[in-house]
């Protein structure tokens, strides 16, 4: 799905012109950079936790020249831990069976 479709499913659910949406969902992934960028976390309960994390440098391998080892540099990198709920939607529990 792109941008512009998942507008226009936001369009039809609240009921708002397709122009609107598109800058309601710009205007919602611009914080989620700006919040990130920051260093600060989002938490969105039910849906999940935008967040970032640090990843030390480190030694790997050239993927064009296996044999050669290179020097991966250290860097902060966005993650998306999906909530309960999210999961729940994307991953029913099978019928029959009881919650805990």
């Amino acid at each position: 799905m792109t941008k512009v479709e998942l507008a226009n499913e936001v369009a039809k659910s609240a009921d708002l012109t397709k122009a609107k949406a598109l800058t309601i969902v710009d205007a919602f992934f611009e914080a989620i950079k700006t919040i990130l960028a920051k260093g600060e976390k989002i938490q969105v309960v039910g849906f999940g936790t935008f967040e970032t994390q640090h990843r030390a440098a480190r030694k790997g391998r050239n993927p064009q020249k296996p044999t050669e080892a290179i020097d991966i540099p250290e860097k902060t990198v966005p993650v998306f831990r999906a909530g309960k709920t999210l999961k729940e939607a994307v991953n029913p529990p099978a019928k029959g069976k009881k919650k805990k």
